[in-house]
């Protein structure tokens, strides 16, 4: 479909005969082959006919009937958003005509066909020079979504996933512009069916014309301009208007053979357009809905190929190599024989910052006083009937406290001290307290 190597290779050589080419004045040498130029031309973009036989989307497992709904839903939706924008009819037909060859190489399943139509509206505003910003197009299609599903349209809200879409059509821009090899140049039959009325002189014929620009507007929801030479569809669309319109045209040869066109070639191509006239309307919703099926039927099948259950359980038919637990054997024996080393490092991780976190809990002190140190000393005071230091209602500063703890063996007093070293302060408060703390320095004499 893209561009065509032309001139083809200099000359046949024998393998190991001899050297490799000198490639000439405007000549390109490509591995061991001599190119004289690239050619492109419009019969590139005309597909063959396994191709229109076989489509990707056909691989995929979608039916021809609901793929040829596509391609018309598709060009009707450029159509339609072409005359929302007033882009000129020549960049509406170029859209339509890039979508049609795009989904020759590629599949409806794999692709959005809302966003290829974007995609290819946006490009053909840029190859007629008329270019449409991307947020203008989103806003058409979102319009035209809200009255096809007959809701009172509603502004397109820029958030995130407005910005989503716009990067998905900037990526399908570059896809179709890849897939077609950069080859989108297309020649409309436009300008041909006047010409062509001019030679027959009937280009007065107001109606005549009018009519066979409609079919041929109409042919671009079709197939044929990747079938059939723009020459041949401007002689169908003219040979199908005259009939239409009872108008009789020269048979005697047929005038059609003059511009190069065969009676098969008009004959399939009205045949295609009248089809147009006889199909039902189909709510795009219900082929998306089958897409969306035939996607989840491939995701399955690619499941299925890997060993895996759509809800991704390894199958025991298809695994090799694995075997189940017995019954009667317990898990604590099966862990017991074949230990595996991740988990059993796991838990010795775990286990050592559980005691880590332990010690650290222990060792913090609470008001100046290590846990452990705290508790024996108060079990320590409780025994003895100790008083508490004064110093409690003093500043911390000058606070100082001593118990000690006798309910151990000889010397295993505990001394609690305050966050400050200074000796403590005299307090001639009552005598209860004098006695408390001569008892107090009286202990720590013997100490």
């Amino acid at each position: 479909m893209a561009a065509a190597a032309g001139g083809g290779p200099a000359g046949p050589q024998a393998a190991g005969a001899a050297p490799a080419p000198v490639p000439g004045p405007g000549a390109v040498l490509i591995g061991d082959r001599l190119y004289s130029g690239v050619l492109i031309t419009l019969e590139n973009c005309l597909l063959p006919e396994h191709t229109l036989r076989f489509t990707p989307s056909m691989s995929s497992g979608l039916d021809p009937d609901t793929e040829t709904e596509l391609r018309v839903t598709g060009c009707e939706l450029i159509q339609a958003a072409g005359i929302l924008l007033r882009l000129p009819q020549v960049a509406m037909a170029t859209g339509q005509v890039l979508f049609q060859r795009f989904f020759y190489t590629k599949s409806f399943v794999k692709h959005s066909m809302e966003h290829v139509s974007m995609a290819c509206v946006h490009l053909a505003s840029k190859i007629e020079e008329a270019p449409r910003r991307i947020r203008d197009v989103i806003n058409v299609f979102h319009r035209l979504r809200h009255l096809r599903e007959k809701k009172k349209p509603v502004p397109l809200i820029l958030d995130q996933e407005y910005v989503n879409l716009k990067n998905q059509i900037i990526k399908a821009e570059r896809r179709v512009l890849k897939e077609l090899g950069f080859c989108v140049h297309v020649k409309h039959p436009h300008k041909i069916i006047v010409m062509y009325l001019q030679v027959l002189e009937c280009e007065r014929n107001q109606h005549l014309v009018q009519t066979s620009w409609n079919y041929m507007n109409d042919s671009l929801r079709t197939d044929v301009f990747v079938r059939f030479q723009p020459e041949s569809i401007a002689c169908a669309c003219i040979y199908l208007a005259a009939r239409t319109l009872e108008i009789p045209l020269p048979n005697r040869p047929h005038w059609f053979l003059l511009f190069g066109a065969t009676e098969e070639e008009i004959q399939e191509i009205c045949l295609k357009i009248l089809q147009l006239y006889t199909r039902k309307k189909v709510d795009l919703s219900d082929l998306e809905s089958k897409i969306e099926k035939k996607k989840l039927a491939i995701e399955e099948a690619k499941a299925q190929a890997k060993g895996l259950v759509p809800e991704g359980v390894p199958s025991l038919d298809n695994t090799s190599g694995f075997s189940p637990i017995p019954k009667n054997e317990s898990p604590k024996e099966v862990k017991g024989n074949k230990p595996s080393p991740l988990p059993v490092q796991a838990m010795k991780n775990a286990k050592r910052k559980t005691e880590g976190a332990k010690r650290t809990s222990s060792s913090s002190p609470v008001n100046g006083v290590q846990k452990g140190r705290e508790s024996r000393s108060r079990s320590g005071s409780r025994d003895q009937s100790y008083s508490r230091s004064p110093s409690r209602s003093a500043s911390p500063k000058h606070r100082k406290s001593e118990s000690y703890s006798t309910s151990s063996g000889s010397k295993s007093q505990s001394r609690s001290r305050s966050r400050s070293d200074s000796p403590p302060r005299q307090f001639n408060h009552s005598s209860a307290y004098k006695g408390s703390k001569g008892r107090g320095y009286k202990k720590s004499k013997e100490y």
